[in-house]
């Protein structure tokens, strides 16, 4: 069932997104929410949380349900796993569907890979050894996608859990999975040897061109608002406000100190030669930066936390 958005059920002045009732990528999910200025009021089944600082509510459900909920028009928008969108994107795609929902913005946290594996006594050269082999996996669709692109023709076994003891149990030659530390693949005598994607937590919702033109009622606005302070929360997280004092004469050493910073905003101390200087870094501020920029004469060095921004 596919569904235009702007139709969707109806008229709506509440925007409606899902995360994961439980799992990896739940409580971060609520924490980013949270960071964004969101409250809620939890319903009793722990189904439902009801916006109170803004009407934006939440749906707990579980992550491979996400993108369906999307497409329905159940949800508007929803935080999910890359490598779930992915797979159930091709899959619609492969069965005559059109692509009904996207990706809006990876949100940095949940991160993995979805990688082939061999046993560990494989001599691993290239894909082409993969030929005529059985690969069991819980993500069919991106690995026949990967295998055609390759023209590899081995035979997909699809599995919902326990992937990795497949070999092990005679089901499969070699397996492809979610990875994060590799230690599970390790327990397995297995070993990565491809990356067929690089996956975090984001956030998805209908497929449009401009993200302005997904909804024409209360929600469109939301919606925009939402993300104005995700992009907010997000480009802050590792982002630090730099202050200090040099000289003119310096300011050309300086500069190119701070290839990450926003054009710093410089001031005149006491009417005197010396300058103060606060610039915005978006990268990490480290011990070694601050002693670079020391040495090409910089005083003072304050680096102070950055709670929130509006661009």
């Amino acid at each position: 069932m596919s569904m235009n958005p702007k139709s969707g059920n109806g008229a709506r002045d509440r925007l409606r997104i899902a995360i994961q009732k439980s799992g990896r990528l739940a409580e971060p999910a609520r924490a980013l929410l949270n960071a964004c200025g969101l409250s809620w009021r939890e319903s009793r089944d722990r189904l439902f949380c009801y916006g109170e600082s803004l009407p934006v509510d939440l749906l707990l459900v579980r992550d491979d349900d996400i993108p369906g909920l999307i497409r329905d028009g159940v949800c508007d928008l929803g935080v999910v796993g890359r490598n779930v969108l992915l797979e159930q994107d091709i899959a619609l795609r492969s069965e005559g569907g059109t692509t009904a929902f996207r990706e809006w913005r990876a949100l940095g946290f949940g991160g993995c890979r979805l990688a082939l594996a061999v046993p560990e006594g494989w001599a691993w050269q290239s894909p082409a050894q993969l030929g005529s082999t059985r690969i069991a996996t819980s993500y069919p669709a991106i690995l026949r996608q990967w295998l055609d692109g390759q023209g590899i023709a081995a035979e997909v076994v699809e599995l919902s859990g326990s992937v990795e003891i497949a070999p092990r149990l005679g089901q499969a030659d070699a397996i492809c999975d979610l990875v994060s530390s590799g230690a599970t693949l390790a327990a397995n005598q297995l070993k990565p040897v491809m990356t067929l994607l690089e996956s975090e937590a984001v956030l998805a919702g209908p497929a449009a061109e401009n993200f302005g033109q997904l909804w024409d009622d209360a929600r469109g606005e939301l919606a925009e608002l939402l993300l104005r302070r995700l992009d907010g929360v997000l480009r802050m997280r590792h982002s630090k406000l730099l202050m200090f004092q040099a000289s003119r004469e310096a300011i050309p050493s300086l500069l190119p100190l701070l290839p990450d910073a926003e054009a710093p905003t410089v001031m005149q101390v006491d009417g005197g030669d010396a300058l103060a200087l606060q610039a915005l870094c978006h990268g990490a501020v480290t011990w070694q930066r601050l002693e670079e920029l020391k040495r090409a004469g910089a005083r003072g060095l304050l680096v102070l936390p950055v709670e929130g921004m509006l661009a």
